[in-house]
């Protein structure tokens, strides 16, 4: 499932090659994905100038005069830029055509991400959501503050899009194993010291993940149509089995909250 570091990697990659592109038609090969698709799109962003691309969490946020285009790649969605000439290929679901004779298009075989549109620039899904990792709010004080009294699993507070927005379960299991925390572990019984060194590694992590391109598991690919290669550097991820980096431990695979996760049992505590 494409998280943060995929998401931003498609943005940084779209926005030289869509921001100021003049949209000639849009196009919906399907009616839905996730959510029914605005069947208005195509009238509503003809001749419309794309103004700046941004990314809020996990969305894609692509901004016009007359509103925002709101993007989700689901769990297997992924955005490039072409060629008009190029015809499409199965799973693609919607496209912008521009006047420069290139195409973007969004193809997603498991059809759970989202194509929406907010005149104003504000969305049920917006709201709510909680910090960006990778700016100045998320500190070791507010999630320490954000924790305390919660019995929930530290792998599954760091992951509430509530609470702090794209930590998936990649990089979630990535950023506990580099801090020497114990996924287990309730969220209100972890002290400040160990959250600055927790939100230190998860800011690491995102970062070295977006230089690198993002995760590529199973259909995550660039713009470009490269993949992502962070997935050499995993530590925990995918690693059931095998010894542990850090302290030549066994790497094991339990499941929380409906997810797999991969720690250390040896190192981390």
């Amino acid at each position: 499932m494409p998280e943060l570091p995929e998401v931003e990697t498609t943005k940084r990659g779209l926005a030289p090659l869509i921001v100021n592109q003049v949209v000639e038609c849009a196009t919906l090969y399907r009616g839905n994905l996730r959510w029914d698709i605005p069947k208005h799109l195509p009238t509503t962003l003809a001749n419309q100038r794309i103004n700046d691309i941004n990314r809020r969490g996990k969305y894609l946020l692509i901004k016009f005069d007359i509103g925002t285009l709101i993007i989700h790649l689901g769990m297997s969605g992924s955005i490039k830029v072409l060629s008009k000439a190029r015809p499409c290929q199965k799973h693609d679901h919607f496209e912008l055509s521009f006047h420069n004779n290139t195409v973007m298009r969004l193809n997603d075989p498991r059809r759970f991400g989202a194509v929406l549109f907010s005149a104003d620039g504000t969305h049920a899904l917006l709201e709510g959501l909680g910090v960006e990792p990778l700016e100045g709010l998320f500190d070791e004080a507010y999630l320490y503050n954000r924790s305390r009294n919660k019995q929930q699993n530290i792998k599954a507070f760091i992951m509430d899009s509530k609470v702090v927005v794209g930590v998936g379960n990649i990089y979630a299991c990535e950023s506990l194993h580099q801090a020497g925390i114990d996924p287990r572990r309730k969220a209100g019984s972890i002290s400040k010291k160990r959250y600055q060194l927790l939100t230190q590694c998860i800011k690491t992590i995102l970062a070295q993940a977006i230089k690198a391109g993002g995760t590529t598991l199973q259909d995550f690919s660039q713009v470009d149509g490269s993949p992502g290669y962070f997935t050499q550097t995993l530590n925990v991820y995918g690693r059931e089995g095998e010894r542990c980096s850090t302290c030549n431990g066994k790497i094991i695979r339990l499941v929380q909250n409906q997810r797999s996760t991969f720690y250390c049992k040896k190192c981390q505590t």
